[in-house]
């Protein structure tokens, strides 16, 4: 929940320095304070403490078999996956107590005998090659036996400007507006999936939040829209670019993988229902490698030959279960709360989060159901409550996701002793240089909401035994500073443990290379910019309530370097503010005016982070101002990013090269705040010929 005391800081005690502390860096800690006591977090009729802990091995996520490779226009070869959502049964809990009902992508047609046709959240990891395009046809298969389409698992607010499938073509993705508080939506389900980190994509093929389709369901109630407002126009562009058709309940997406060498995230994107949809399940990893600044471009700096990191990664066809042993793991650390059945936990009342019990939409400004920041109170990693890992006495690669809702992560590896943590790569792929998290932050990583780290964990001198990984993040909404300190951490019996590593001896010499010697692929810099653009980042206090009604994206009027500079705030539908000309390279300054701190994702592009600088916020006049000296990016934060962490009372600037064409998105990553307004399109170059109004 959003501390009114710390707002009253920002808004009046900037100047004296509370805006600094409320918005410093999280850097090393020399001092950790005992944490302050915590409650359990509310959640579903399963209480956390009694969930049987480490029962279960970690899942290593399987490779997604490719229906087939094929020839694009012009002669390239691509790979070609189907894959569609459905609903299924998982143990998540550990094995004795009910499984769970969840939803999860899945190959539905395999090149290969041995390609697993498996649905699973998460779900299968795609693994492609730099320069090889890759096609997937996502299908919506969210249908029972009988071809009847399947409710949501989670209450979803018809309140918000959302979809809106009963609006039909003139009122879908609108906010509606009633006579009287709607209760849930119990309609078909729309999707459209989003791979996180592609850059260069069409957009066409970037799961614009618009673009949704039903499935393709035989009771489809008359008058529905089964298709979002951009659909249509998307389904034209891919047909004219690739010559792919769309249809009922599907889309076909290609995607260019001329990136760096990378860890990206599929996961759906629906306008008003992200939350909803990516807490049911669906999301997966999707590695590209190769290239000139891929894994073989990393030189051991004692010989200038090519570096040994560990591995190997799972590879398409291998068995299931292994038979062999992986040193490079991805793992997706999500939190999620169950109701004694084994069912997922979401709120269904605004009274969840802070006692709003109405009334609501239509007499007043807050939504019945959406809740403004969401905490499970269980941890899950790679889709099981907090599994265990053996590890040998040797170097691994694990490459971390946040896939958290609404919760910062602050990986903690100090409980296990003589290990040393080292990060290489994060969203962009390599740093500039190996981080020894070890040396210089106390062995601990703070991941915002959407961000990867690409790291090497060093258990050599690890003695024999079983270890946790823990989260001292804190259980509400994160706003900056020091763990124990600026905040309480999360609960150590429960969210305070992510998973359990048991370390025993290794079977054989380790080959890698150490990574104090790892000279990682040079990193070409952006050119200079040629226009900044000030935006704000704000959140909507309720006129009839002690609480927030929506977060909100803007812009800033002015020159908040030499003055005072006045934001607007500005929702979805609002026309476009940001459109850069194609080619150009722009700063944008995130002036962040609320009390929390907001993970932020610009589509289509990777950016560099280039400072981040105290403000006055001055909510009565809604002006921020520039004070204070620049400070620079975390030693983590080099290369490329396309998720940057804005602290309250700070600007953070990152500067992007605009390259394609196209109407894309930006947003927060907080899902709850992005379904509520926090989201923004923002096109590249000119309108296009026929787009949607």
């Amino acid at each position: 929940m959003t501390e009114l005391t710390r707002r009253q800081l920002l808004k009046y005690g900037a100047g004296a320095g509370a805006g600094i502390v409320l918005g410093s860096r999280l850097g090393p800690w020399d001092v950790f304070a005992p944490p302050p006591a915590a409650a359990q977090i509310p959640g579903g009729t399963l209480g956390p403490a009694s969930i049987p802990k480490y029962q279960t091995p970690l899942l290593i996520p399987p490779v997604m078999p490719r229906a087939g490779r094929i020839r694009l226009r012009g002669g390239q070869n691509a790979d070609y996956y189907e894959i569609s959502m459905r609903q299924f049964a998982q143990q998540i809990l550990p094995a004795g107590l009910p499984a769970t009902t969840v939803w999860g992508y899945g190959a539905v047609s395999s090149a290969s005998k041995r390609g697993l046709l498996l649905h699973n959240a998460p779900s299968l990891t795609i693994e492609t090659r730099w320069n090889r395009p890759v096609r997937i046809k996502w299908i919506n298969d969210l249908v029972d036996a009988n071809g009847n389409y399947l409710p949501h698992l989670l209450p979803v607010d018809q309140t918000l400007h959302w979809a809106n499938p009963p609006g039909g073509a003139g009122g879908r993705d609108s906010r509606p507006e009633f006579d009287s508080t709607p209760g849930p939506y119990t309609g078909p389900v729309p999707i459209v999936t989003h791979l996180h980190g592609s850059i260069d994509v069409g957009d066409e093929s970037d799961g614009y939040a618009e673009a949704w389709y039903l499935p393709d369901a035989g009771n489809i109630p008359a008058g529905y829209a089964r298709e979002g407002t951009w659909y249509d126009f998307f389904a034209g562009k891919a047909n004219s670019k690739f010559g792919v058709d769309w249809g009922p309940g599907f889309a076909t997406f290609q995607y260019p993988n001329d990136q760096r060498e990378s860890t990206l995230w599929y996961h759906d994107h629906t306008l008003g229902m992200t939350r909803l949809n990516v807490y049911a399940g669906p999301a997966g990893f999707f590695l590209v490698r190769g290239g000139p600044e891929g894994d073989k471009a990393v030189l051991d700096s004692r010989t200038g030959t090519t570096a040994v990191l560990p591995g190997p990664a799972p590879n398409e066809g291998d068995n299931f279960p292994p038979n062999k042993k992986y040193y490079e793991i991805p793992i997706a650390v999500q939190d999620r709360s169950f109701n004694e059945d084994g069912s997922l936990f979401y709120p269904d009342t605004r009274a969840f989060f802070d006692g709003i019990e109405g009334p609501y939409i239509p007499d007043t400004d807050i939504s019945p159901i959406w809740n403004p920041e969401f905490f499970g109170n269980t941890i899950i990693a790679n889709g099981n409550t907090w599994p265990f890992q053996t590890v040998e006495q040797r170097r691994y690669r694990l490459r971390f996701l946040n896939g958290c809702q609404s919760r910062f992560l602050i990986l903690d590896f100090d409980d296990i002793p003589g290990v040393e943590v080292w990060q290489i790569g994060n969203e962009g792929g390599f740093l500039a240089a190996p981080v020894n998290l070890t040396a210089v932050n106390g062995n601990r990583l703070l991941m915002g909401l959407a961000e990867r780290a690409d790291m090497i964990v060093d258990f050599t001198n690890v003695p024999v035994g079983n270890y946790l990984l823990a989260n001292v993040g804190p259980d509400e909404p994160f706003g900056g500073g020091v763990p124990g300190v600026d905040f309480p951490v999360a609960d150590p019996s429960t969210t305070g443990q992510i998973m359990e590593f048991r370390v025993v001896p290794a079977v054989a010499p380790d080959p890698t290379t150490p990574p104090m010697f790892l000279r990682l692929p040079a990193i070409t810099p952006l050119p200079a910019e040629s226009v900044t653009r000030p935006l704000a980042l704000l959140e909507r206090e309720s006129a009839f309530f002690d609480g927030p009604a929506e977060a909100l994206l803007g812009t800033v009027a002015g020159n908040p370097n030499l003055g005072p500079g006045v934001w607007t705030e500005l929702e979805w539908a609002d026309t476009e503010t940001e459109n850069p000309s194609v080619g150009t390279t722009e700063v944008w300054e995130l002036y962040n005016a609320s009390a929390d701190a907001h993970p932020i994702h610009v589509h289509e592009v990777h950016f560099e982070v280039v400072d981040r600088q105290d403000i006055v916020v001055d909510e009565e006049n809604q002006t921020v101002e520039v004070v204070g000296v620049p400070t620079p990016p975390e030693p983590w934060e080099s290369g490329l990013k396309d998720t940057v962490t804005a602290y309250p009372g700070q600007v953070t600037r990152i500067r992007a090269r605009f390259d394609k064409p196209g109407q894309f998105v930006w947003h927060c990553h907080i899902v709850e705040h992005e379904d509520n307004e926090m989201m923004r399109p923002y096109r590249v170059g000119p309108v296009q010929p026929g787009q949607p109004a």
